[in-house]
């Protein structure tokens, strides 16, 4: 990324799963929590890693493929049955997060997360006290279609009066890229490096570097 284009950044937005949080753990409990109240067999892999890119009602679609009976019942255990907080424990910060998201705010530049995530989005926020650190966010329940569809990032867009080519897109899935694509801003991979030729980051802190036009963030 040229640092000519770096400088007119004015807002990050920040997928949740994989990029704020390692959140594999806690959704492996949550569907095969869900899975055995229907005496479904565990997720396999290529299970788990469409539900962990997917919104919850996506996932139990494709779980119970051609069974109504049995996606209705699992709607229905999750909506009446399942504390979400619960799972929501499991989930670990990645390292380095909230010191990479208050030097952002000392820049005076916008934070937004774009998720997939439902109604377990609330507890996430509170159970991390994140409220503080970002200035909208967006979920599957906030928007007609959800992402790779562009509605989450241009309803950040029109909330802001931003143009695409302030925006950067932190992702660490081919939704997210996808997402990014979609609506035109650019896309950054968090531990995902096969996923942007541009830009590729192991580390919150390198964002900061991007926006500095590659120096080190000054503390």
């Amino acid at each position: 990324m040229d640092s000519q284009k770096a400088k007119q950044i004015s807002c990050v937005i920040y997928d949740c799963d994989g990029v704020l949080f390692d959140s594999l753990d806690a959704n492996r409990r949550l569907y095969n929590h869900i899975c055995a109240s229907i005496g479904r067999k565990e997720l396999t892999e290529e299970e788990m890693h469409y539900c962990h890119t997917h919104t919850v009602f996506e996932a139990i679609h494709f779980l119970f493929p051609q069974d109504e009976t049995a996606e209705k019942r699992a709607l229905d255990f999750l909506k009446n049955q399942v504390d979400l907080k619960v799972f929501v424990e499991y989930l670990i910060m990645e390292p380095n997060l909230l010191e990479a998201l208050e030097a952002i705010r000392r820049k005076k530049i916008i934070t937004a997360i774009s998720t997939n995530r439902t109604t377990s989005m609330k507890h996430v926020m509170e159970r991390f006290k994140l409220w503080p650190y970002f200035d909208m966010v967006v979920t599957a329940l906030d928007v007609e279609r959800p992402k790779p569809h562009a509605e989450m990032v241009e309803k950040i867009l029109s909330r802001f009066n931003l143009q695409k080519e302030e925006v950067l897109f932190v992702g660490d899935s081919e939704v997210d890229k996808k997402t990014a694509e979609a609506s035109g801003v650019r896309f950054v991979a968090y531990k995902a490096a096969h996923l942007s030729e541009d830009a590729a980051i192991d580390d919150h802190l390198a964002v900061l570097r991007l926006l500095s036009n590659g120096d080190a963030p000054q503390e």
